[in-house]
């Protein structure tokens, strides 16, 4: 049902990893994600430590998924000289292809402890369903020859 977008994504992230590129708006850094299917809908759960709700944003267009989000540097500490880091600072974002058989107009988010999970329905055409059999001589047409 959900489909990666980018073959070269993973490779961005090690090159950026490796040389300390954090993230911009015209070139975001990836988030780790989860993603599976829990009963009638699709649970997709994304790492955000440090990030305020405020910094996030959840855009679906057709059957594409965008969640973008900023992990700013902590209030008061501009002038303090780091000793060490390595939480990423900057912008996050990853695309998701849902498919047509999700309902995207029903997504709910919920944002705790630094993980965002959306969850989406299946939709209703979507789910397998009984299709009942008539017989009897009222819904059978006769054939003359």
């Amino acid at each position: 049902m959900l489909m990666r977008t980018d073959p070269f994504r993973e490779l961005d992230r090690i090159t950026r990893d490796v040389f300390g590129v954090t993230g911009t708006w015209s070139r975001p850094s990836a988030m780790p994600m989860d993603a599976y299917r829990a009963g009638d809908e699709y649970v997709v759960a994304f790492d955000l430590p440090g990030v305020t709700p405020e910094a996030i944003d959840i855009d679906v267009e057709r059957n594409m998924l965008t969640v973008r989000a900023e992990r700013r540097p902590l209030p008061g500490i501009e002038d303090a000289q780091a000793e060490l880091s390595e939480r990423p600072l900057g912008v996050f974002s990853r695309q998701v292809m849902l498919a047509d058989t999700l309902d995207t107009n029903a997504i709910k988010a919920d944002y705790d402890a630094g993980v965002l999970t959306l969850r989406i329905p299946i939709a209703e055409r979507a789910k397998p369903r009984k299709i009942a059999i008539t017989h009897g001589g009222t819904d059978r047409k006769q054939i003359k020859a």
